[in-house]
């Protein structure tokens, strides 16, 4: 199991990758689960990692075809191994599948994949529920999937889902050959529970920061935090599409 910490800038990828992050996620926690910073963000982020760990991107919640082709390929040609996309307000299974698929093809002939994300939550944005998003997933070419929560004044994701449903729906992301992703308001103590389930990524933003999810990443949470994840980890299932080494 790897560990992604979520950057908002070039000092937070800097404490990430020196606290032993293996992916340095970029994200803006104040415009949400999925916020993006913008592109020259995005390339101080990348500058600053300077090919020592995988960097990924959130680029929040897609609506449009053209625009998020146009946005995966702009931050997939800037450095993105995985693109990271939301689907808040979208209830049908083809249209995912649409908007996953302009993605990809936005972030043709680059290193780049395509993320997408199922919330936990997704009563509360009226998203896609999370079996069906497999399936959209899958059928759109997806690298892989993300578990997250929505709403991050809500419950985290080990309230919103017992080990037995979380085990179920991994089980079904595995047998449809994405990787598996979790995130959403994580801790320590819930570690075990992520790889128990059988997850690729944990992914992390306020427990690695001094002042919650809108503080500043400090190396010293991050190492702890790698410590855990290396206690808890189980080898993947998947093959690995943002190994360091490639």
């Amino acid at each position: 199991m790897k560990l992604l910490v979520s950057c908002r800038d070039a000092v937070d990828a800097s404490a990430a990758l020196a606290g032993g992050a293996d992916i340095i996620d970029a994200k803006e926690p104040a415009s949400g689960a999925l916020g993006a910073v913008d592109l020259a963000t995005f390339q101080h982020i990348v500058a600053a990692v300077a090919n020592a760990r995988p960097v990924t991107a959130a680029l929040g919640d897609a609506i449009n075809e053209r625009a998020i082709a146009h946005t995966a390929g702009a931050y997939a040609r800037a450095g993105a191994r995985l693109v990271k996309i939301g689907f808040a307000g979208i209830t049908s299974r083809s249209r995912v599948a649409s908007l996953v698929a302009a993605a990809r093809d936005g972030a043709a002939g680059t290193r780049a994949g395509v993320i997408a994300t199922a919330y936990a939550d997704a009563d509360r944005v009226a998203s896609l529920n999370l079996l069906a998003m497999i399936d959209a997933a899958a059928l759109a070419g997806a690298t892989g999937i993300l578990l997250d929560t929505a709403d991050k004044r809500g419950p985290g994701l080990r309230g919103l889902m017992s080990s037995e449903r979380l085990h179920s729906w991994i089980s079904a992301a595995r047998d449809a050959r994405l990787l598996v992703a979790l995130a959403g308001k994580l801790t320590a103590d819930d570690f075990g529970f992520v790889n128990d389930a059988g997850a690729d990524i944990i992914g992390v933003r306020g427990a690695a920061c001094d002042g919650g999810r809108t503080g500043q990443i400090v190396a010293a949470r991050v190492r702890a935090i790698r410590s855990v994840v290396a206690r808890r980890s189980t080898p993947g299932l998947v093959p690995d599409p943002v190994s360091a080494s490639e």
